[in-house]
């Protein structure tokens, strides 16, 4: 389950990035609260190798932008997330190529458990059946964007319209249509309902 800021012993969110923006060394209690989240987000997405220096990079920017990051907002992750999905954008190709290639790994033998009850939520080739991959390949990115952000980030609609920079109907409306091309090339099974995925995070 992802840590709220409100749970931290230490500064908060808000504290950490506005007194950052006098004293650097501050902002180091973003990169050691969030790091580790972030990096598995880029690294289901993108794969393990490009994931560090995607990690390194979201910081980085987050950095230099600290001076224009709204202090009325307490949760600096749908922040964090945004700039890592926008510079996942840089790599649609690759990350297209990474989904096409699981789509070709075979499926998991009968005695495993059944792969399209956690599939939008778990991570790599043992985490992703062959149908799945195929259509999230598939999936336009911005839909992508959407569905996976909410799935593998634990974002509100809310939070990810915020990461997104759009309305929380474009969310809705986004994410409406990739769980409908991902239920038709599912066979009607829905990787993105809400009860699937708490099944799954109860098993990362």
């Amino acid at each position: 389950m992802t840590v709220r800021p409100r749970e931290h012993l230490g500064e908060s969110d808000t504290r950490a990035i506005e007194r950052s923006r006098e004293e650097p060394e501050h902002f180091a209690a973003l990169f050691n609260r969030y790091a580790d989240a972030v990096h598995h987000y880029a690294a289901r997405r993108l794969g393990p190798e490009a994931a560090e220096d995607l990690t390194a990079e979201t910081f980085t920017t987050a950095f230099k932008q600290r001076h224009r990051y709204d202090l009325s907002r307490a949760d600096a992750r749908p922040w964090l997330f945004g700039i890592a999905t926008n510079l996942i954008g840089r790599h649609r190709r690759a990350e297209a190529r990474r989904f096409k290639a699981l789509s070709r790994i075979p499926g998991p033998v009968e005695h495993e458990e059944p792969v399209a009850d956690r599939a939008v939520s778990r991570a790599g080739a043992h985490g992703l059946r062959t149908e799945l991959a195929a259509a999230l390949a598939a999936l336009p990115a911005r839909q992508r964007d959407v569905v996976l952000l909410v799935a593998w980030t634990d974002l509100s609609y809310e939070e990810a319209a915020e990461a997104l920079g759009v309305p929380v109907g474009t969310v809705r409306s986004r994410l409406s249509r990739a769980r409908s091309a991902l239920r038709e090339a599912l066979g009607g099974t829905d990787p993105t309902a809400p009860t699937a995925l708490r099944e799954a995070h109860a098993h990362d």
